[in-house]
């Protein structure tokens, strides 16, 4: 690091406050007495020697009350003061896995809050801490140490805690923002020599990567991004490498963002405030991290009583909120902090951020999570389920849930019914518990009672094919995006047909329909993908969704041949939709086995047949009776 090694090469203005420095054991006694409670640095920046020390002396110091919000240390404080287990009492606002267990066994406590809270629970006094332990920068010329790594609730507690002893060291990055506290206000310090602690997440699996994938299609270019705590919030990082002048407001960040940051593709140069600026509370990563967040002027950090607020986050237009759920039930409650009566992390920002991004204009709250998780005994169990686990806590309520993201896509649950919510959440499910799911939904009248999932012939669940997702740019400059067509479109398509004139109708449907009801819609959206196959064309305006145009071909009594449809909103006419589909449904149709597609045509429907005619493919044309006209064409060669 760029950092001085070691004590004897500090600045020479900690000469100054040379009586404050203390040995490690008079820092503890002298400052912390039985019953007292203390509040101990976070994160990465945890006072590791300070923190020792305590431990060690914790016979002499019964019933003191240590405050955390996220410990990552290997200490095991337990083991430290041997057999006897109620010397120190934790109290936690986010539970790490040195903790857990105890937590688990009663040992220690956790406290669920919105992290932009907590802070003011101090300054209120609400909650009084006698000393506060921290790990600090060394002091610059004026005498101002940096919290560095985190700043988050770790500078308002030093604020109003009644003695701050501090860890000099040498080795702590010197951040920059509103994270720093002078030499005047630390009552007794001493000098640290050891690294910042390091964390690091496991390398993404496939399920994380697809994941990061579905998430990386939500963000936009100019987008201001946060990433909660989590393995797969932080795998998208690796998806973002396409993307253009993102922004970054997040309560933390890791090693992904430098890489990006290094790769121009986060600027920060479009963002609505804070331009050019990286915000953040405290940064975990590796050493490569702490080297750039150390005296860089593009990243701030703040307390998270203003990162984390609201009324500032929705302030970045396209504020994207990214974190992980441990489980979300059918209906969009989102739980993130327990399994069932076990809590497990905290509450943490995603709260803070869901909201602030929600408000945002354009902003976008994502949940993610793997659809399945694998139990001690070996089984596995669906992520998203019926109802939650007794005991869950439900972190991001229905109100305020928007995107949840699984390796089996997206789900956009803002504005929509318990039915349409039932819906997207069971066709992001694993399929292995689709049926379940859609099961107990009908028992609970959640969704229509003859409801079915798109099935193979075979009667297994159908696998959306995203594969075939794609867009289409017309040349008046407008995009839609073409994909088969999936349960969940069943309103839009509702829609789309009935805007269509009578004789559209009858050109479709070779009869007139006044009505297209859930009973007549549903076997058009529940299809076999490895059959049968319909695409639609969406284009989204002013963020609303709508299918212009739906083209697909269907299984017949010949295994080889399909039969072509086509629909298209006269709105949406002359402008080659119908030709484009044609020509993907051909590749489609060939990647299925099919050699020809037939259909038939009314001879007064001149666009169709128009279409038919120039299509590049040799074709076999039919007169039949009452003007109607039947065609095949053979998909297995192409016209030059």
């Amino acid at each position: 690091m760029s950092k001085k090694e070691s004590s004897e090469e500090l600045s020479p203005i900690i000469n100054k406050y040379s009586k404050k420095k203390v040995s490690l054991t008079d820092a503890i006694k002298k400052y912390i007495n039985p019953g007292d409670r203390i509040f101990i640095g976070s994160g990465c920046a945890e006072p590791i020697d300070l923190t020792q020390k305590l431990t060690e002396l914790g016979p002499e110091l019964p019933d003191v009350q240590m405050i955390h919000f996220l410990n990552l240390s290997d200490l095991d404080y337990y083991k430290t003061i041997g057999t006897v287990k109620d010397l120190f009492r934790h109290n936690v606002f986010f539970i790490g896995e040195n903790l857990r267990d105890a937590i688990e066994k009663g040992q220690a406590d956790y406290t669920p809050m919105l992290l932009s809270e907590i802070p003011r629970l101090f300054k209120s006094g609400k909650i009084h801490i006698d000393t506060a332990l921290i790990q600090v920068s060394p002091p610059d010329k004026y005498g101002f140490c940096s919290f560095g790594v985190s700043v988050d609730i770790v500078k308002p507690i030093a604020e109003v805690a009644e003695h701050v002893v501090a860890e000099i060291n040498p080795k702590m990055p010197r951040t920059l923002g509103d994270s720093f506290i002078h030499m005047d206000d630390i009552d007794s310090y001493v000098i640290a020599d050891h690294d910042p602690i390091e964390f690091s997440y496991e390398p993404p699996g496939e399920v994380a990567q697809k994941v990061g994938k579905y998430v990386a299609s939500l963000i936009e270019d100019e987008s201001t991004i946060q990433m909660g705590i989590g393995q797969i919030p932080n795998a998208v990082t690796s998806e973002l490498k396409n993307k253009r002048d993102l922004g970054v407001h997040t309560e933390v960040f890791s090693d992904g963002i430098v890489d990006l940051v290094n790769e121009g593709v986060i600027t920060c140069k479009k963002k609505t405030i804070h331009k050019d600026k990286i915000i953040c509370s405290f940064v975990m990563g590796s050493k490569k991290l702490y080297n750039f967040v150390d005296d860089n002027p593009m990243v701030e950090f703040h307390p998270v009583d203003y990162v984390n607020d609201v009324t500032i986050v929705c302030q970045n237009r396209k504020q994207v909120a990214i974190n992980a759920a441990l489980s979300i039930d059918i209906t969009g409650q989102v739980n993130s902090d327990s399994i069932g009566h076990r809590f497990y992390s905290g509450i943490g920002g995603q709260v803070d951020f869901v909201r602030g991004a929600g408000r945002a204009e354009e902003g976008k709250p994502i949940m993610v999570l793997p659809s399945t998780a694998k139990l001690e005994d070996g089984s596995v169990v669906s992520r998203i389920v019926p109802s939650l686990l007794p005991g869950s806590g439900v972190v991001i309520t229905r109100g305020d849930v928007h995107y949840v993201v699984t390796e089996w896509g997206i789900a956009d649950l803002h504005g929509k019914s318990i039915r349409e919510r039932v819906l997207q959440l069971i066709n992001i499910a694993h399929p292995d518990f689709r049926e379940e799911l859609l099961e107990k939904a009908k028992e609970w009248n959640f969704v229509y009672k003859d409801q079915e999932l798109p099935k193979s012939v075979e009667g297994r669940i159908s696998i959306y094919p995203d594969q075939y997702e794609t867009t289409y740019e017309l040349e008046i400059g407008k995009k839609l995006f073409i994909r088969p067509v999936k349960t969940t479109d069943e309103r839009m398509l509702q829609e789309l047909y009935y805007s269509l004139d009578k004789k559209d109708i009858y050109y479709r449907f070779f009869q007139q329909m006044t009505d297209f009801r859930h009973k007549k819609i549903q076997p058009m959206v529940n299809i076999d993908y490895t059959t049968s196959i319909i695409l639609v064309a969406l284009y989204t305006e002013h963020n609303t969704q709508k299918i212009v145009a739906q083209g697909g071909f269907f299984k017949t009594h010949q295994p080889s041949v399909g039969e072509l449809a086509f629909v298209v909103h006269k709105e949406w006419r002359g402008l080659g939709i119908t030709k484009f589909l044609l020509s993907y449904l051909v590749q489609m149709g060939r990647e299925l086995g099919y050699k020809e597609f037939g259909g038939s045509i009314l001879l007064d429907n001149k666009p169709m047949l128009y279409i038919i005619d120039k299509a590049p493919y040799p074709m076999t044309l039919k007169n039949v009776e009452q003007g109607i006209m039947e065609f095949k064409m053979d998909i297995t060669k192409k016209i030059k």
